[in-house]
């Protein structure tokens, strides 16, 4: 008699918090391993060196320079005058800002040369170099 006793079945469903679990662990695992890069418009091929450390600061002016003797003060063009009045107030306001100088290789060492006396005459004296 127990053979004929019909067992009931239970509805199929899909249990849906594991799914969440699994989808939430790779969300956070492809945000912690994404590398975020800073987008330039700027067409500058910076040399490169074999020890080069990684420019990963938070507050820092980026100062680029073409190869045409262009000046490129956070991404904005400008020229030299205007560019000495703006070093001489950042370093009145925040001496020891960093200062992330980012050359062209076919710039010459006389224009990168002028940018750091500027910088190192109004106490901005942390400047590194862009490299590859």
């Amino acid at each position: 008699m127990s053979s004929l006793v019909s067992h009931r079945r239970r509805n199929p469903s899909i249990n849906i918090v594991p799914l969440v679990d699994v989808l939430t662990v790779l969300l956070f695992f492809f945000m912690v391993t994404m590398q975020f890069k800073q987008i330039s418009a700027l067409n500058i091929t910076v040399p490169e060196i074999k020890t080069a450390g990684k420019n990963e600061v938070k507050e820092q002016i980026t100062i680029a320079l073409s190869p045409l003797g262009e000046i490129y003060l956070n991404n904005q063009l400008i020229e030299m005058p205007q560019f000495e009045e703006a070093i001489k107030l950042a370093g009145e306001l925040t001496p020891d800002l960093p200062i992330l100088l980012v050359a062209d290789e076919e710039v010459p060492l006389k224009h990168v040369t002028t940018v750091m006396d500027v910088c190192r005459s109004n106490k901005l004296n942390k400047i590194r170099l862009q490299s590859r």
